[in-house]
């Protein structure tokens, strides 16, 4: 299966209005931007994009509106993980339908504890139904409720890579070790080690703010993977909110946050 992308992408921020209402057109020409500055694909809806506070037709609105504004060589994938399994197959359903070239889902966590390996391949297997001939990469985030997605269990799944956004590189060295798929990482603190050491790409929120420094680390520039260490540790510990106002003071986006 042909890698979804390869390098580095952005985990999109979804700008918002004052009042708190999504700004698609501002997102749209956000992305723009940032594809003219070295990134290779655009994740949409995703975690960073605040994905928990926006509605169906809020999605489409997104996805349509930066699909519009990038180049077609440029990948827009959608964020589709929701707490139940229906309502990811729906959301995927939707956001293929808006134009989306690839879909990113989490696994919802059980009630009745982790999933099995073949029920995290059940899950996969009616996403990947969903998406038809788009891609599916599975995602892999201890920072949100999701179920986990252990290293030992991924080659069985039937997906076209993985985006993990865990900050161990014990685990990042595990996966491109022993999983045959393609590995995106979600931190910024160690590009210049998964880029060198062969992981597909990246899919970063921090490339929203510092994208020509994210495609250096991740070329092998350990001065610019030093160059990223204020930012990073400053999201880190801030999360969005923090994320926005930097992107506020370095370039006038809207600070207005969904979540705290």
């Amino acid at each position: 299966m042909a890698a979804v992308f390869g390098g580095v992408g952005v985990a999109l921020i979804t700008l918002l209005g004052a009042d708190g209402e999504i700004d698609p057109a501002a997102t749209a020409k956000h992305a723009a931007d940032l594809a003219s500055r070295g990134m290779t694909a655009v994740l949409v809806c995703g975690t960073t994009g605040e994905a928990a506070t926006l509605s169906e037709a809020e999605r489409v609105m997104l996805i349509e509106a930066v699909r519009g504004a990038l180049p077609g060589s440029v990948p827009v994938i959608a964020g589709t993980g929701a707490p139940s399994a229906r309502q990811a197959v729906t959301l995927t359903r939707t956001a293929v339908a808006a134009g989306a070239d690839a879909v990113l889902t989490w696994v919802p966590a059980g009630a009745g504890g982790p999933p099995s390996a073949a029920g995290l391949a059940g899950f996969y297997a009616g996403i990947a139904g969903a998406a038809g001939t788009r891609p599916v990469l599975a995602y892999h985030n201890p920072f949100i409720s999701c179920a986990a997605l252990p290293v030992a269990d991924l080659g069985a799944l039937p997906v076209a890579g993985l985006k993990d956004s865990s900050p161990s590189p014990d685990r990042l060295l595990d996966e491109l070790a022993s999983y045959p798929g393609d590995t995106y990482v979600g931190s910024a603190g160690f590009l210049a080690l998964a880029g060198p050491l062969g992981a597909a790409g990246g899919l970063l929120a921090l490339a929203n703010l510092l994208p020509e420094e994210c495609v250096a680390a991740f070329g092998g520039d350990y001065d610019a993977q030093r160059a990223l260490a204020g930012a990073h540790l400053a999201v880190s510990r801030g999360g969005l909110p923090q994320l926005k106002r930097l992107l506020s003071d370095s370039a006038g986006l809207s600070p207005v946050s969904r979540v705290q």
